[in-house]
């Protein structure tokens, strides 16, 4: 069974699909694996039922997982499924018969145009860490990018001129995304000084650390995190929360939905209008607290 799993994953990245989307299947399958491994003896991709995943999710329910993280176990599931049934492995799905759970879409996060003009003043310019991590804030919130996308970013895929950066998204389409003049001047300050880390091993990604290796989205993650903890009021806050206050301020300020779908590079539409309704809970707010007869 664990041969089928890195197959699996081997045929997911022939598909460009990222290292992140990859590592959490083989984790959901993972688990899959050794839930069974434990109750069932030598389990077979060929002969797996319904008995089997509905007893794996009872297991996971009764574990505390979220209806939203059963989902994605589900979702790990189904794709893997799919796989075997291609690959001739089996000749059915039986995921098709398991009721995905049902979750509730949240309304997204985000910070008000204050509280992000507040964030962009944190980090000290006089130092190089700093021009980086103000250059690193500027450039998400300017365009929206996936932390995944800022972390891939190369100098090559920059056009200071044209005012413009190209962005590998998602199953590694490409996009060209409009850059502010806050966020370009805030990246020509720290271009300027990025030569002062460089060693033989640099690489062309435009975010270095201080000893001039890659930046991943985990180290990203880690390393800024403490800057968004100074203007977030509650839990829940993240880098992502960015990329959701860029598309909010957006249609806030009247951007067509559709030109917003093209910059974060959504697949569909339906994924948008999450934020047409973030939009609504803003008036409906504002209706209640100002008209009399609210």
């Amino acid at each position: 069974m664990q041969n089928t799993i890195d197959s699996f994953c081997e045929t997911l990245s022939l598909k460009g699909k990222s290292p992140a989307t990859i590592e959490g299947y083989r984790i959901d399958l993972e688990q899959f694996l050794g839930f069974l491994s434990e109750r069932f003896p030598a389990p077979d991709p060929a002969t797996l039922g319904k008995i089997q995943i509905r007893s794996f999710m009872k297991y996971l329910a009764d574990k505390g997982l979220t209806n939203s993280s059963l989902a994605r176990k589900h979702s790990s599931l189904s794709e893997w499924f799919k796989y075997l049934k291609i690959s001739k492995i089996r000749s059915d799905n039986p995921m098709q018969q398991i009721r995905r759970p049902k979750v509730a879409k949240a309304l997204p996060k985000f910070f008000s145009e204050e509280e992000m003009a507040n964030l962009l003043r944190i980090p000290d310019t006089d130092t190089w860490v700093g021009l980086r991590n103000k250059a690193i804030f500027e450039l998400l919130y300017s365009c929206g990018l996936r932390i995944s996308e800022l972390a891939n970013l190369a100098l090559k895929d920059l056009d200071p001129h044209k005012r413009l950066i190209k962005v590998w998204g998602k199953g590694n389409k490409q996009r060209l995304i409009p850059v502010g003049k806050p966020a370009l001047d805030a990246l020509n300050a720290y271009l300027k000084r990025r030569h002062e880390v460089l060693n033989p091993d640099s690489s062309q990604r435009i975010f270095l650390s201080y000893r001039g290796k890659d930046l991943d989205r985990q180290q990203l993650n880690i390393i800024l995190k403490r800057y968004l903890m100074l203007i977030a009021n509650e839990s829940g806050y993240s880098l992502h929360t960015i990329r959701h206050t860029f598309a909010t301020h957006l249609l806030n300020r009247g951007a067509d939905l559709n030109a917003i779908k093209e910059l974060l590079g959504h697949a569909n539409l339906s994924t948008t209008e999450i934020y047409t309704h973030v939009s609504l809970e803003d008036i409906k707010e504002a209706y209640e607290k100002g008209h009399p007869r609210a």
